[in-house]
């Protein structure tokens, strides 16, 4: 009996909770299409007299949405195809071969992860501008494919998929003459999909919504990201937020992330189940 009475108010937490969880998401996609009148009645309006379907279609009117659009996807592709190189394979050697100095390189990898990005905010702008790429794709692009800001994360993550993986199938490998790279690309990567959707997941989510690091890097709005461009709603209309545009924006940019996650839950829970995430 009192076992049904936990597990009952168990569900009860769990529910308030996840109503709890959407509900911001929910007061954003209904904001979406009231008129900016609707938007600050109280109590709140949560079905709109009339859904504006046409704030939508405004966004590309008052800004370069697709502009910003394209430039989030180009650098976002990029960013992952880059880190996705650097990360799987500095995360198999430090899981699977050694060499001097291994323990002591990792310890320092995951010191990084200990700083906060605001601290490295003026030397990463001073670099970038004596290369020459501010206002670029390369300045978006280049430090974060090679695991600048947050690759780290990655490396870790995916040496933990690499260390599940029993030895034997890498010496296995060698003996039938696979090389080291036809070993890592044919035979050991594809064994941890579940860990590299995982890090799709967080890779796209990272680099879709960074903010910090392209308001370092751009100031032309020609390569603003999506997440600049958001941020440019706050100056509209004279100082006075267009918020159901804003959300309507917000919804767009959104999107692509939820799809992604839906498409890929089911490797993301076996990959926390593999790589020892879930407590």
């Amino acid at each position: 009996m009192n076992n049904k009475i936990t597990k009952i108010l168990v569900y009860i937490i769990l529910t308030i909770g996840a109503i709890l969880t959407v509900l911001p998401l929910l007061w954003m996609v209904v904001t979406s299409f009231k008129s900016m009148e609707e938007v600050f009645t109280v109590p709140i309006q949560w079905i709109p007299k009339e859904f504006k379907f046409l704030n939508y279609t405004e966004v590309f009117a008052v800004m370069d949405f697709a502009q910003y659009y394209f430039n989030t996807i180009v650098v976002t592709i990029s960013r992952i195809c880059g880190l996705f190189l650097t990360a799987t394979m500095a995360g198999y050697a430090f899981a699977k071969l050694r060499f001097p100095g291994r323990n002591f390189l990792f310890m320092l990898l995951l010191m990084t992860l200990m700083v906060p990005i605001h601290t490295i905010m003026y030397p990463a702008y001073q670099v970038i501008s004596e290369l020459g790429m501010i206002n670029s794709y390369q300045g978006l692009i280049i430090p974060q494919m090679l695991g600048a800001f947050g690759g780290a994360f990655s490396i870790f993550l995916i040496k933990q998929g690499f260390e599940s993986i029993p030895n034997e199938l890498m010496e296995a490998a060698k003996v039938d003459g696979a090389g080291i790279f036809r070993t890592f690309f044919q035979v050991m990567l594809p064994q941890i999909k579940p860990v590299l959707a995982s890090f799709f997941i967080f890779s796209f989510n990272s680099s879709w919504n960074d903010y910090i690091y392209p308001l370092i890097v751009v100031n032309d709005d020609n390569m603003k990201t999506l997440s600049l461009g958001l941020a440019g709603f706050t100056s509209m209309r004279e100082g006075l937020t267009n918020y159901p545009l804003m959300m309507a924006a917000a919804v767009m940019t959104l999107l692509p992330v939820i799809i992604l996650f839906v498409a890929a839950q089911k490797y993301f829970i076996e990959s926390a189940v593999a790589s020892g995430l879930k407590g």
